[in-house]
């Protein structure tokens, strides 16, 4: 389900705050943020976020394409290590 338009896109107070102020300062260090569900806002592209994964912060190029999206869709959670291995079973001759 989306958000209401009326309400607009929630995008975390703390972590504009701090894209606002790199932008003044002309820094352009890597921010870490926990908000997964902060959407991507157009003041963020061209700046770096280290977005946290329940495990590790994954740094995180903020692009044109991303702004609209969640944070959170940029660091996978899970780690993928394949359907399963295919063990090569004997066929006994008898």
């Amino acid at each position: 389900m989306s958000r209401s338009i009326k309400k607009g896109p929630y995008i975390d107070e703390r972590l504009l705050q701090k894209i606002m102020k790199q932008k003044q300062i002309g820094k352009n260090e890597p921010i870490r943020t926990w908000s997964r569900a902060s959407q991507v806002a157009p003041e963020f592209v061209g700046h770096t976020l280290m977005i946290h994964n329940g495990k590790h912060f994954i740094s995180v190029l903020i692009v044109e394409g991303m702004v609209g999206h969640r944070l959170g869709e940029f660091s996978p959670t899970r780690t993928f290590r394949g359907h399963g291995k295919v063990v090569a079973r004997e066929i006994s001759k008898t």
